[in-house]
């Protein structure tokens, strides 16, 4: 029972008829049974009662033989490829192997339950794996099965040339090269110090004990491929601020401190890449004529084949821009060569560039015609020399550059007719745009694996409604060379699991097609009242709804649904893989993502009586716990309960490169007024707040912020602070945060008490 805020007083009388007319209407009472065949549905029991689901190869010695794992009815297999032979075997006799593992180890091993899920081809007649704390090696012509001790695994912090002569190395934060035929050593650089390191990258996770402690080496360098020169650079801590965090639990009885380096949206006081070249011969250091790069933005530097010349990609902080260069290894001297600019925004998930050295050429992607396609430029003069692709579909992807036969390889979505615009299918294109061609012909959503020879290509496709074929294509046509797996599903079809159902509505605009998904129960009425829950990311970045019957089977709405909920899925406007227009309705408008949800589930409830628009729950994690305290304080007459996860709940105390490439740069009055923090006088519905400790990616901070702004706006919500916990929840706190989900909407939606219930931990959980 919706009442807005201009009457709420007239209201009060009403929502308390109304409460009690909801649970008429609702007439249920959820049992621990309910809770366990909701259990029964997660991902992780589910995905041991689908088989030979799908393949996700692994390349040998760079190749296109392959091994890959799968979960059959027997248990798990280990299977090896030969694409040449069109070969398909067990990768080694798995009964024999468990009975020699058996012997050695004292335990007892079943065929299809070995203990370990990986396995290295050392050559063609050996394979070694890591089980029980060993590592093991089987002569595949003797099956003699001989182990050793694990060796300590050390951070990499020294790199040999490619001519092997020559390692590099860094000490005292300096860079070092060291012969490799008389150890002697020659120090390259005399300033380095602490905050000003040379060959010395920060990693995205890094967390330092307390305010002062070390950080992980992550030593980098790149040879150039005569050995001659080397590329690295400078990381400048010197004026970066940090973030703090608070770890209760991990050992002892007093909490531990957690320091590491984070850019906030405006900030100029953050770690800077100082990017530098070394004449090995000579000694001698070289700037690269760039500015410092701020470490959220990074600078991607690689090398030529002669080794005199480097090539560059480099973003504007606001990412309005994007520039190709030329390097000079000699003098570091750079040389525009070409790029792509945007009013709003470049997407960099589908900005790609790929320079053709042979032919003198540079693809870039841009959507300056409204879509992301592929422009050929020249590499001297930088004039465009073709537009390869155009038409209302997105580019996603370069796969592969064929530059002898002058063809290129690209993944895209929504080139084919009719059905769903999401669906992936890998192409070829001749550089001068004609004969584009899909390799990948079924209408579904291909998952492509492509081998490090460039021959052949692993195809997963499926759709909603399709379980999963996994085949071998031949790149050069997309011809099938042999079907590999296919899923079966005979298990979840007597679990009473259908498939859900895709839909296409107008977004709130009346004009736009927006694309969804809708899961019920296994149990459904068609002739009862349910209440909806929205899953939500609208990340601009992202698609939300699944696409592949993994992700659709998989997703946290199939086992949610079992609790008696309609579950809906939806990418509106602003979402990623449309057009220019579509995505950019994110911009400035980060808080605006929901609107377009409320228009799908205002439409579905036309067309379905089942759905009850009176009790509406929204959930999401990270982005998605931004939306879902956005959709209750922003429509606050339309959702009624929403459980928010590890939120970014103001985009001004976030990881900069996000907001600042969707919210903009510099910071402006929108990102106060797209708050959830500032807005926390809306509360009317039930709000769940739930972050964890340890989160490095979304500071829990602004959790924290936003529960103080309801308490000064006296406002009743519930908050969870997960302990030990980062980003992603995981073991037995993800259980017991999803347990958490499902109670809060069973007792605000369905308002009823929820039963006692603990979802079982899986065995290596325990």
């Amino acid at each position: 029972m919706k009442c807005k805020k201009s009457f709420v007083p007239i209201c009060l009388f009403v929502l308390v008829l109304g409460m009690s007319q909801i649970q008429g209407q609702a007439n249920i009472s959820l049992t621990k049974e309910d809770y366990q065949r909701a259990e029964s549905f997660l991902s992780r029991n589910l995905s041991q009662k689908v088989y030979n689901l799908e393949v996700s190869p692994h390349w040998i010695k760079e190749g296109h033989t392959f091994w890959y794992r799968v979960n059959t009815r027997e248990g798990k297999k280990f299977l090896f490829v030969d694409p040449d032979k069109k070969l398909k075997r067990d990768a080694f006799d798995h009964a024999r192997l468990a009975q020699l593992l058996s012997e050695k180890t004292g335990k007892d091993f079943e065929k299809g339950d070995l203990p370990f899920n990986s396995i290295q081809f050392v050559d063609e007649d050996k394979i070694e794996f890591e089980a029980e704390k060993l590592i093991w090696s089987l002569d595949l012509k003797t099956y003699e099965l001989t182990s050793r001790e694990k060796e300590e695994e050390k951070e990499s912090v020294e790199s040999k040339s490619p001519d092997g002569e020559w390692i590099a190395f860094a000490r005292d934060y300096n860079l070092f090269i060291r012969s490799a035929k008389n150890g002697k050593e020659t120090q390259l650089t005399h300033n380095g110090e602490k905050y000003f390191e040379y060959a010395s990258r920060f990693g995205w996770a890094d967390l330092m004990e307390g305010e002062n402690g070390g950080r992980p080496v992550n030593f980098f360098v790149r040879w150039s491929p005569d050995s001659k020169k080397l590329y690295t650079s400078i990381l400048d801590l010197r004026r970066a601020r940090k973030m703090y965090l608070l770890g209760s639990v991990k050992e002892g009885y007093r909490s531990k401190l957690y320091s590491y380096y984070r850019a906030s949206p405006g900030d100029t006081d953050v770690p800077y890449y100082i990017p530098m070249l070394f004449d090995i011969e000579n000694h001698r250091a070289v700037r690269i004529d760039l500015d410092p790069v701020p470490h959220f933005i990074g600078l991607d530097i690689r090398w030529f084949e002669d080794g005199q010349r480097l090539y560059a990609r480099q973003y504007e902080r606001g990412y309005k821009a994007m520039t190709v260069y030329e390097v000079d290894a000699a003098s570091g001297k750079v040389r525009t060569v070409a790029g792509d600019e945007n009013t709003a925004y470049i997407e960099i998930g589908i900005s790609r560039y790929q320079v053709l050295p042979k032919a003198g050429e540079v693809l870039i992607t841009s959507e300056r015609d409204g879509w992301n396609h592929l422009y050929l430029f020249d590499w001297k003069t930088g004039e465009l020399i073709q537009q390869l692709t155009r038409g209302a579909y997105v580019v996603l992807n370069i796969l592969h550059v064929d530059e002898d036969r002058g063809m290129v390889y690209f993944t895209a979505v929504g080139k084919e007719t009719g059905g769903d615009p999401y669906l992936v299918h890998l192409y070829r294109a001749a550089f001068d745009g004609s004969g584009i061609k899909s390799l990948t012909p079924e209408h579904a959503y291909h998952g492509i694996f492509l081998s490090p020879d460039d021959k052949y290509f692993i195809d997963n496709y499926s759709r909603i409604d399709l379980p999963t074929r996994s085949v071998l294509r031949n790149l050069e046509d997309g011809s099938v060379v042999m079907a590999l797996e296919e899923a079966d599903i005979d298990d979840i079809l007597a679990m009473g699991w259908k498939f859900p159902e895709p839909f296409n509505l107008k977004a709130a605009d009346g004009e736009t097609d927006i694309y969804g998904l809708i899961w019920r129960p296994t149990n459904f009425d068609p002739s009862r009242k349910y209440p909806v829950i929205d899953l939500t990311y609208t990340g601009p970045q992202a698609v939300n709804t699944p696409k592949t019957f993994r992700r659709a089977l998989m997703s946290s709405c199939t086992s949610l649904a079992e609790l008696q909920f309609i579950m809906i899925a939806v990418d509106g406007r602003g979402t990623a893989q449309r057009s220019k227009k579509f995505h950019d309705f994110s911009y400035n408008n980060l808080g605006g993502g929901c609107l377009d949800h409320i228009a799908a589930i205002k439409q579905l409830a036309e067309k379905y009586s089942y759905l009850d628009v009176e009790r509406v729950g929204i959930y999401g994690g990270s982005a998605g716990g931004y939306d879902t305290a956005r959709a209750l304080l922003a429509w606050p007459e339309f959702y009624d309960v929403g459980v928010s996860a590890s939120g970014n709940h103001d985009h001004r105390m976030a990881k900069a490169w996000w907001p600042e490439q969707y919210m903009g740069y510099p910071v402006g009055d929108f990102y106060e007024e797209q708050s959830n923090i500032t807005q926390a006088g809306n509360l009317i519905g039930k709000l769940l707040l739930i972050h964890g400790e340890l989160d490095e990616n979304v500071n829990p901070s602004a959790t924290f912020r936003l529960a103080d702004a309801l308490i000064k706006q006296n406002k009743d919500f519930d908050m969870l602070i997960v302990p030990d916990s980062h980003h992603g929840f995981r073991g037995i706190y993800s259980d017991y945060v999803t347990r958490k989900r499902w109670d809060y909407f069973v007792q605000h939606l369905h308002g009823v008490d929820p039963p006692e219930f603990k979802i079982e931990p899986s065995p290596e959980r325990r």
